[in-house]
């Protein structure tokens, strides 16, 4: 989906064309998530490759490690520096200065670590950080689904204010046109049409701001999604209300902790804590390897010999200034750390789904009480109109009336924003957002 907007992207600049991108919520998500989307997500995938190459580096130990060297040395000496005496023969001259002599050497070394227990649980700490990096990423893509999904509702919702606003300006023009037709037939004043358009121009102030919003909100999306944000965005979705089954804690507790990334990743943090305290502690014990060699040796233009050389080498820890106790201590130290951490997790996974479904069950009722009222407003506003017409009342009540219709659209608009809203935040509480996205 990316990959596809931005070869569009490239065809309209190159055609000169401004870049249009039609947008769904559920493009919106996926063109977020894509390879080169949101930068939050980028970067999750970025740690999750450098936890990748970590496990490698700490499996390098265990494995067998090969070398090839080739030395080229020149050398004279002096014998006598090295206290090399030669007896007195009759006629024969020792020399005390010898060279230069010329030696190459070709080798290739191997070795093999062969019993290393503390080596064996770094590596495996460093495959539970791979998986706990793999669950953040995890997490970065459910947390940048939210916010993407939050930042495409905050848009619709401006489009939804921006169409109230509109539709409160016709109506104040409306009222302001009775208020003068009152007027000239003799059964209005000019205050009613004064007062009329003072309500007009007010409901035009609001336009203006409700278009400055929805300019706003259009650009946080697309900052949100990654896009450029010289893109022209037309959103397909609406603000309808459509009532949302609200589960119980229990059940969206059960279904967080299978789904929850954050908890995933907490408890491979856990275990790799628990594996470096464990290193920690067995790097008291002896350590054994096997090494060898295997090349040709000889003086430059004459015979190469094969030379060789194998054995195997048990390391006992003896004292190292408290080295290994201080990073024991540590090790430790940080397992009850993320102990810690873990049940914080757990406790703050319980209470974003507490305050979901709580969020969630006072937009339903707020919903349902913003829309009855403001099918009681716009009943209210059909008798003033009727009254005003039989000359029973004057235009202040329909002036009245028409102010509580237009706050009462934007009520609706605000509570069905919050339903969606909580809607959103419950699903990424549970830790599944696809249901929502529909």
């Amino acid at each position: 989906m990316k990959r596809a907007f931005l070869l569009i992207v490239a065809a309209a600049a190159a055609q000169g064309e401004p870049r249009r991108l039609v947008l769904s919520l559920r493009e919106a998500v996926e063109m977020a998530a894509a390879p080169g989307g949101a930068t939050r997500l980028e970067l999750a995938r970025e740690a999750a490759r450098q936890a990748q190459a970590r496990r490698r580096q700490a499996l390098s130990p265990l494995v067998p490690n090969i070398d090839g060297a080739y030395t080229f040395r020149s050398f004279t000496n002096n014998l006598a520096a090295f206290g090399i005496q030669f007896p007195a023969v009759p006629g024969l001259v020792f020399p005390l200065f010898v060279g230069p002599i010329e030696v190459q050497d070709a080798r290739l070394t191997a070795s093999q670590s062969l019993f290393d227990l503390a080596s064996i649980r770094r590596w495996q700490a460093a495959k539970a950080q791979a998986r706990a990096a793999s669950a953040e990423q995890e997490e970065a893509l459910l947390k940048t689904k939210e916010a993407v999904a939050k930042a495409y509702l905050t848009a619709v919702r401006a489009e939804a204010a921006l169409e109230a606003a509109r539709a409160n300006v016709a109506l104040a023009g409306r009222i302001l046109q009775l208020a003068r037709t009152q007027k000239e037939a003799g059964t209005g004043t000019g205050i009613e049409v004064t007062r009329a358009a003072a309500v007009l121009e007010q409901e035009r102030q609001r336009l203006i701001a409700a278009e400055e919003e929805r300019t706003g909100a259009r650009l946080a999306l697309l900052r949100a999604m990654g896009a450029g944000l010289d893109t022209e965005v037309e959103l397909t979705d609406r603000l309808r209300y459509v009532p949302a089954e609200i589960p119980e804690p229990a059940r969206a507790l059960e279904a967080a902790r299978e789904l929850r990334p954050e908890l995933k990743a907490q408890a491979e943090r856990q275990r790799a804590a628990r594996l470096n305290a464990a290193a920690a502690k067995w790097e008291r014990l002896p350590s054994a390897r096997a090494f060898g060699d295997y090349g040709v040796t000889g003086r430059t233009g004459s015979v190469y010999l094969p030379t060789r050389s194998a054995g195997v080498q048990l390391a006992v820890p003896l004292w190292d200034g408290g080295r290994r106790d201080a990073r024991r201590a540590e090790a430790q130290s940080q397992q009850r750390a993320e102990d810690i951490r873990a049940r914080d997790t757990a406790q703050q996974v319980e209470l974003e789904i507490r305050l979901a479904i709580e969020a969630l069950r006072s937009a339903e009722a707020q919903a349902a009480a913003a829309r009855e009222t403001l099918a009681q407003a716009e009943r209210e506003l059909a008798q003033a109109e009727r009254r005003v017409a039989a000359g029973v009342t004057t235009g202040l009540e329909v002036t009245e009336a028409q102010a509580r219709v237009a706050r009462a659209r934007e009520a609706v608009v605000s509570a069905t924003f919050r339903q969606k809203a909580a809607q959103i935040a419950l699903g990424a509480a549970v830790g599944n957002l696809d249901l929502m996205l529909d």
